[in-house]
């Protein structure tokens, strides 16, 4: 039996009411971790909380605690680290899933007014960023190394049609990401990003029409779209002792969404 030395560690995941983030969360207790999820939504949390109990009763793993935090705002993102070690005790793993185009549709770049291209950077690179630097903060201050995470995208990797500032805020976290690798590393600190494909959350697939869904199919070369445990396992993978030689680097879970030549553009 592989010891994933995941046991009583303790982790962040934000956005983790549903989809990526509730698949990352409800791994990770799984796996032994006791989790903080955040999320701005109470009802969203209510529900990542639940599938985390549930995950937990069943496997024997870790304690679930819960925060509704708007990392948006002013000292969102350091209210979340404070409220994670407050409750279980320190921080060693931060999974920062925060990050969507913001409530917008895909738009041709001149048709984005500027209130649309800073919603999206704001929600994706900001907050990202921003939780890395109080997540980073604590773990210097404790002492005792980590891990961060930090979910980007595939859009990084070609052009990204109707999504310019959605993949120009997401390539910019993968630079941050390989730049705080190497910075934390003296302190033990492990620094990765991953690549989600299309992920069929509730959210997603209610935004898709069945013609758009198989345009998607088409251009994953194994057939199929992602699932939000898909990222839960790739980063229980990560955190883990199995990923300790990680560090600095984009690893994609997109079922070969990046290998393909004609994403279509929604």
């Amino acid at each position: 039996m592989i010891d994933l030395g995941l046991t009583g560690r303790r982790a962040l995941v934000t956005g983790a009411g549903v989809g990526i983030g509730q698949g990352i969360a409800v791994w990770l207790v799984a796996a032994g971790c006791d989790v903080m999820l955040v999320d701005r939504d109470d009802d969203w949390l209510a529900e990542g909380v639940a599938a985390a109990g549930s995950a937990r009763s069943e496997s024997g793993g870790g304690r679930v605690a819960s925060a509704a935090l708007d990392l948006r705002a002013a000292g969102g993102p350091a209210a979340a680290v404070a409220a994670t070690v407050d409750a279980l005790g320190g921080l060693d793993i931060a999974v920062n899933n925060v990050g969507s185009m913001a409530g917008r549709m895909p738009a041709d770049f001149v048709d984005c007014d500027e209130a649309y291209l800073r919603d999206v950077v704001e929600q994706n690179l900001m907050v990202t960023m921003l939780g890395c630097h109080a997540q980073a903060t604590e773990m210097v201050r404790a002492g005792t190394g980590g891990v961060i995470v930090n979910v980007s995208s595939g859009e990084t990797t070609r052009p990204s049609l109707r999504m310019a500032s959605y993949g120009a805020a997401k390539a910019a976290i993968n630079h941050l990401t390989t730049t705080l690798a190497v910075e934390l590393a003296p302190h033990g600190i492990r620094v990765v990003a991953v690549a989600p494909g299309t992920t069929l959350s509730p959210v997603v697939r209610d935004a898709l029409t069945d013609e758009q869904v198989d345009l998607l199919l088409a251009a994953h070369p194994l057939g199929r779209l992602g699932e939000p445990e898909d990222l839960g396992r790739l980063v229980v993978a990560l955190v883990s002792d199995l990923g300790r030689a990680v560090t600095g680097t984009l690893v994609f879970g997109d079922n070969g969404a990046q290998l393909a030549r004609n994403r279509p553009a929604l």
